[in-house]
């Protein structure tokens, strides 16, 4: 045990951003004044000051706080003394937990000075109003919280951007204060990123590519550029971690879109940021230039949803998580060995098990999948660069044929949807009625209520997917446009690229072989990007009718 004159004087001082508003009074370097001062005329041995600048009163996880707390659990510390019961903390429960357990159960006498505390002198009238003192210390950080969201709420909801770190490809604008500029070079490496990932490359694989080709990370090419940044720089600057890469093809600012709120905390006490779901997210289109074209971003969200596994040699295909079997569905799995030749590999229904699984021997080799898939392309793209109006008029006309029902199905059932959601809640209200005058019993309304609330939650999932899908439909002829822009652009292509296949293809589906002729003969169907499947065959019988 140390005797009491050895032990320290505990002289804490905390600063946060909204005691810094409130002027020179409250920095610490005018409370590092006031307590060694203090501590001089009262004669308090070994003074030591522990800080903390930058962090709420509403946390007490602050290193200089948590420093101070190690100190005092080993039997180091004889007196602490803040400012004043604030700069302890602003939770009110916590601090009186501090102040009337933690101190007193390790012999610490605790002082604030401005407001007159010391627990030396349980009996004073000062000490009596310190519950209430930091009912208002807690209160304040409330409030001062609560006006910080109204206003970021207002900005948020006017499109100023509320992120205060930028993405990296941008650099702020030195004539706009809210306004970002492409950086040329970062912004060639997240093209490059994106183009990766739509040729097939997962991000583990990105990453590695990128560690090869020696491309800075983000937090050193920001620190090389003297730019501030709120991560430390790793020992390899070239080392590329794989959520760095899924964060950048996850941004739909490059789009040259703001987005804001895409997270939230539960109160202030909770400090976790949560993700906000897309429907509470604020969009604003156009506020600074892209980097990369909107329908190449939500090409490679869909890549991202089409994970699948490599296989145990390493070796991934250009089809992978492409191919899906015609009949019941299900993906085709990619497989190789080591000793496998190029013309071995081959596809093959995962329901497939030797006739112990739920569907046939769907089966194709990969060289012949290839050979098919970019003969048909090569046959599309041709057609729509020759014929682009008799393939659009065609085209279409399908795409109508086939989505006016749809759209009829789904309006009538959106209707219903939003019928009996309102009928709930005129339902909500009677029950109410009936509990308070005692018509309705406590356990039938709580019974009731739920019930209520179970389906008008499920009610709405619904009605969301029935507008997202009826904006699918009533949007086709523009996909159809978007999709005939994306062919001219392949005009000149001689050979199949991964770029290509995953920008113009969504899926190919492989039919069951055909043997009636005592050949096999093997038949696939391909999904295009936008307008599904294409009719090659007829439409060529009747340009050359």
């Amino acid at each position: 045990m140390l005797r009491a004159t050895d032990k320290i004087t505990a002289l804490y001082c905390r600063l946060s951003q909204e005691d810094a508003n409130e002027g020179e009074s409250n920095s610490i370097a005018n409370q590092k004044s006031i307590l060694l001062q203090y501590a001089k005329e009262h004669r308090f041995p070994n003074p030591v000051c522990f800080v903390d600048d930058g962090y709420s009163g509403t946390n007490y996880d602050r290193p200089g706080f948590q420093k101070m707390l190690e100190e005092i659990e080993a039997g180091r510390v004889a007196v602490c003394i803040t400012k004043d019961l604030s700069r302890l903390g602003r939770n009110s429960a916590l601090t009186g937990l501090y102040i009337n357990f933690t101190f007193p159960k390790y012999g610490v006498r605790y002082i604030a000075i401005n407001d007159h505390f010391d627990t030396i002198d349980p009996n004073s009238t000062d000490n009596d109003m310190a519950g209430i003192k930091n009912w208002f210390n807690e209160f304040f950080a409330k409030d001062t919280s609560r006006k910080i969201r109204a206003v970021n709420k207002a900005k948020g909801e006017r499109g100023e951007p509320l992120t205060t770190n930028i993405p990296f490809g941008y650099r702020k604008d030195p004539d706009r204060p809210k306004g970002w500029l492409v950086d040329k070079d970062a912004a060639q490496v997240v093209r490059h990123i994106f183009t990766l990932c739509m040729e097939g490359r997962g991000p583990m694989q990105i990453a590695k590519a990128l560690r090869e080709e020696q491309v800075l990370n983000p937090t050193a090419y920001k620190i090389r550029q003297g730019r501030r940044t709120p991560n430390k720089e790793t020992a390899d600057p070239y080392y590329w971690n794989t959520n760095t890469v899924v964060h950048i093809l996850e941004r739909r600012e490059y789009t040259g879109c703001t987005v804001n709120f895409k997270t939230y905390t539960n109160s202030i006490w909770d400090k976790k940021q949560r993700d906000n779901p897309e429907e509470k997210q604020a969009v604003f289109y156009n506020t600074h230039e892209a980097i990369i074209e909107p329908e190449v971003f939500e090409k490679v969200q869909e890549i991202r949803k089409q994970r699948h596994r490599r296989t145990k040699t390493g070796k991934s295909h250009l089809f992978s998580g492409m191919v899906y079997c015609a009949d019941c569905g299900a993906k085709m799995r990619y497989c190789t060995t080591s000793y496998f030749e190029k013309r071995q590999d081959h596809f093959v229904c995962a329901n497939y098990r030797s006739n112990t699984g739920t569907c046939s021997a769907h089966f194709i080799r990969a060289v012949v999948l290839e050979e098919l898939v970019w003969m048909h392309m090569e046959a599309v793209i041709s057609y729509v660069t020759r014929f682009e109006g008799h393939f659009r008029a065609v085209i279409e006309e399908r795409m109508k044929l086939a989505s006016r029902e749809a759209i009829q199905t789904g309006r009538r059932k959106l209707a219903r949807d939003e019928k009996r959601l309102a009928e709930l809640n005129r339902l909500f209200i009677r029950i109410y009625e009936d509990n308070v005058n005692g018509k309705l019993s406590d356990q039938r309304f709580a019974a009731m209520s739920a019930a209520y609330e179970e389906e008008q939650a499920a009610l709405r999932t619904e009605v969301q997917a029935l507008q997202k899908e009826l904006e699918v439909q009533e949007r086709q002829t523009d996909d159809l446009e978007q999709f005939i822009q994306r062919v001219h652009r392949y005009a000149e292509i001689r050979e199949l690229t991964p770029y290509a296949l995953r920008e113009l293809v969504k899926g190919i589906y492989i039919e069951a072989p055909d043997k009636s002729s005592g050949r096999r003969r093997q038949g696939i169907r391909i999904a295009y990007d936008l307008v599904g499947f294409i009719p090659l065959n007829e439409l060529m019988k009747e340009e050359t009718a």
